[in-house]
């Protein structure tokens, strides 16, 4: 980055569970603390109690980058009402989302922020994605997303525009939409399409900024009961309030419910060939 240039300031917010690993959240904090264009915080929520080992590795990163600041809960709250709370503590504009098992490349929020620094008519950002095998290291595929506005709210319809971990979005257009809701799975996906019919303009840079770790707890996640439930809600949610047509609702979740019945060997197949394109 030229020392000259001054790009705009930001607020990394993450969120971390009892059932994550705590290497895996070492990684992702790290990733975020040592970007290029450093945060001016990165708020961690913890949702409940932790484990000793993720509390260790939360302990000895604080002590190595005070940027890093702690809020707890006494118990699980979910990934809205997390967001919500760091939200309301967020001192800048920019809010950087991250998941705590992915890992951002080095110049992630450099390229991010330079870009909106550009265009400051985006109030939401994203970017593609690397998806590898957690266990070998192993590239996989890449998910890439719609770049244009008119891209992203056409994709929408269907199916999240942009790559959750990637999105870096405007406090303030958050504040309008009203935040992120109770919604306990696919929150991220409701938020968006609340952000996009409040008047929020999106975009996503055509490369590769964060690497999705795949385990092989990922599809069983996506197809079991209550996200194949909150998938449909959500999706007829936004039916309902005139966003999307019926086709666009019983498309997505024809398939989704296709993925919920499959074996999980062929739920695999399906995944790989037809939601992502290898690269």
């Amino acid at each position: 980055m030229n020392t000259k240039e001054v790009l705009p300031a930001y607020t990394v917010v993450m969120s971390v569970y009892s059932g994550e690993k705590a290497e895996f959240l070492r990684e992702s904090l790290t990733s975020m603390l040592t970007q290029t264009h450093p945060c001016s915080q990165l708020i961690l929520v913890c949702d409940g109690g932790l484990t000793d080992e993720l509390d260790s590795v939360i302990a000895e990163l604080r002590s190595q980058y005070p940027v890093l600041r702690v809020i707890r809960t006494k118990e699980p709250q979910g990934v809205g009402a997390c967001a919500n709370a760091a939200l309301r503590r967020a001192k800048t504009e920019y809010i950087v989302k991250m998941d705590s098992d992915d890992i951002s490349l080095p110049d992630r929020c450099e390229r991010q922020l330079r870009y909106l620094a550009e265009h400051p008519e985006v109030d939401m950002l994203g970017a593609y994605i690397e998806e590898f095998d957690s266990d070998s290291g192993e590239h996989i595929a890449e998910r890439c997303t719609p770049l244009t506005h008119s891209e992203i709210t056409r994709f929408a319809k269907r199916r999240n525009p942009f790559n959750n971990q990637t999105l870096v979005y405007k406090r303030s257009a958050a504040v309008r939409a009203g935040g992120y809701t109770t919604v306990r799975r696919c929150e991220d996906f409701e938020f968006v399409v609340r952000m996009l019919m409040n008047g929020a303009v999106g975009a996503n840079l055509p490369e590769v900024l964060v690497r999705y770790r795949v385990t092989k707890d990922n599809l069983t996640r996506r197809r079991n009961l209550n996200n194949t439930v909150s998938f449909i809600a959500v999706r007829w949610h936004n039916h309902t309030e005139g966003f999307s047509s019926l086709t666009d609702f019983l498309i997505p979740c024809a398939a989704q419910l296709l993925l919920f019945i499959l074996p999980q060997r062929l739920t695999g197949l399906f995944y790989s060939k037809l939601l992502r394109k290898p690269s």
